[in-house]
């Protein structure tokens, strides 16, 4: 399974408390996510506001890529949504 994740800006969804941010997987979109309680404990978050949420995100883009492609090929590609448990126990198994 060929992984590569787009360079557009991540998405901030207030409705969820989500960010969203596109990957490719095997040449097919995908939707990915991370809750903002998994940016609060595990990439610096300071709040479940908009800004924090993104720029916690920017600053551990690498390192939440690296999870989000752990779980994508641990479902086959499907579109993953990264809480904080998932982050926890993947971070853990790196």
């Amino acid at each position: 399974m060929h992984v590569a994740f787009s360079d557009r800006d991540p998405v901030y969804d207030g409705e969820d408390y989500e960010v969203r941010f596109l990957v490719w997987v095997d040449h097919a979109e995908v939707e990915c996510a991370i809750t903002a309680e998994a940016l609060e404990d595990h990439f610096g978050a300071s709040s479940a506001l908009e800004g924090p949420l993104l720029e916690a995100f920017a600053q551990a883009r690498g390192r939440i890529e690296a999870v989000c492609a752990q779980a994508l090929e641990r479902n086959g590609g499907q579109p993953v949504i990264l809480h904080s448990g998932v982050v926890r126990m993947l971070l853990a198994a790196d």
